[in-house]
């Protein structure tokens, strides 16, 4: 089977999106299927084309930027050529040219899923809200040209602003999550490194650096977590300091960043490559995740961290309590609450439980080509072989 995944950003862009385009494609590959991906070259030093792990990937250069968005008349161009050549085309949301590339493969007759990752809320500003609108309008082309759309969660798909318009079409598969094995030793060289004061409990993060990932929340909550744990530090793996369209948000906290850093209470580590993701989350007692909007879904780092044992304290969002919810590891906390989000993550660390009965299940339940094989049930219900 040919298989056109569409997405803006691609791998070694980091996001919850584009890491998961990357395990499903990788994954369709493995399963012997042909997997190009059609994305931007959002940096002028990567290749307009290459292979990775099996999949064509294949980067258009970028005209214009607006916001975080991509103006790309060659992707256009080259959406038509491909979607006609292919058996599927995977369009990931939200995404500027998902109307266009949906359009494309109608006409062509081919069978298209879009892959809906969140609603899109952009910050406050003029250019942020045009271009809001813009891709809201594209995406919902795509949504009425589109044979399938596939959601994370029931729970994410009736509470979007996007999914209850085309419910007829949406069909629940779980996100593709895995790691890397790292044993003992290399856990305990990653702590020395990385944690060589012994700073207990560690509290992890791991995201983009971004004002709707509700960083400035945990920062609130975290004089009250040192109240009961003194010695207690939040490690965050993730890009901080020049995440796109995030820059004014992270100088406005640095002056309190750089407090909390001086005082052995916060350390970035940076983007942090799939193995020492694997030994970050050997490492850490918990992990937060206070996201603030309905741009989390999900959260693919919350399921990485159980797969590791560790609970999680996440916000109550549609779709973002599910995993601690449907695994029942961690607490659910008040939306924008740094209070009860201190208090949860206290509650969880002060009960010390052991999850390791849990993490093969877990990983079993997310597997990458258990995940591709549901989408190819998906496309057999509709004629695809």
């Amino acid at each position: 089977m040919k298989i056109l995944v569409a997405l803006t950003y691609y791998t070694p862009y980091v996001s919850g999106l584009t890491i998961y385009a990357d395990r499903i494609a990788r994954a369709w590959a493995k399963r012997g299927h042909e997997v190009t991906v059609l994305t931007s070259r959002h940096d002028s030093k990567l290749p307009e084309e290459e292979i990775l792990e099996g999949v064509r990937v294949i980067r258009a250069p970028i005209f214009m930027r607006i916001s975080k968005g991509a103006i790309m008349p060659a992707f256009w161009r080259q959406a038509g050529k491909l979607a006609k050549e292919s058996d599927v085309v995977n369009i990931h949301l939200p995404q500027f040219d998902a109307g266009w590339v949906a359009r494309q493969a109608k006409r062509q007759k081919t069978f298209s899923v879009l892959t809906y990752h969140c609603d899109l809320q952009m910050p406050a500003g003029l250019i942020n809200q045009i271009s809001n609108q813009a891709v809201l309008r594209m995406n919902d082309i795509a949504g009425k040209n589109c044979d399938a759309i596939v959601a994370y969660t029931e729970d994410y798909a009736n509470y979007s602003f996007f999914l209850p318009k085309y419910m007829e079409k949406v069909r629940i598969i779980p996100p593709p999550v895995e790691l890397p094995q790292v044993n003992e030793a290399e856990v305990k060289e990653f702590r020395m490194k990385r944690n060589p004061e012994d700073k207990s409990p560690l509290i992890g993060m791991a995201c983009r650096f971004a004002a709707d990932k509700g960083v400035e929340i945990l920062l609130d909550a975290l004089p009250k977590i040192l109240n009961t744990y003194p010695n207690a530090c939040v490690f965050f793996a993730g890009p901080y300091d020049n995440v796109l369209g995030e820059r004014a948000y992270y100088e406005r906290l640095k002056p309190r960043l750089d407090a909390m850093i001086a005082e052995g209470h916060w350390k970035f580590l940076g983007s942090l490559p799939p193995k020492e993701m694997a030994k970050f989350y050997q490492i850490i007692d918990l992990l937060a995740m206070p996201s603030l909007n309905r741009t989390d879904a999900f959260g693919l780092v919350q399921i990485e961290a159980m797969m590791n044992g560790k609970p999680v304290v996440a916000s109550n969002l549609p779709g973002i309590r599910v995993p601690v919810t449907r695994h029942g590891m961690g607490k659910i906390a008040e939306i924008g609450n740094a209070e009860d989000l201190a208090q949860k993550i206290v509650e969880v660390l002060q009960e010390k439980k052991d999850y390791s009965d849990k993490t093969e299940e877990i990983r079993k339940y997310y597997e990458p080509d258990k995940i591709a094989a549901a989408y190819e049930d998906l496309f057999r219900q509709y004629g695809i072989e």
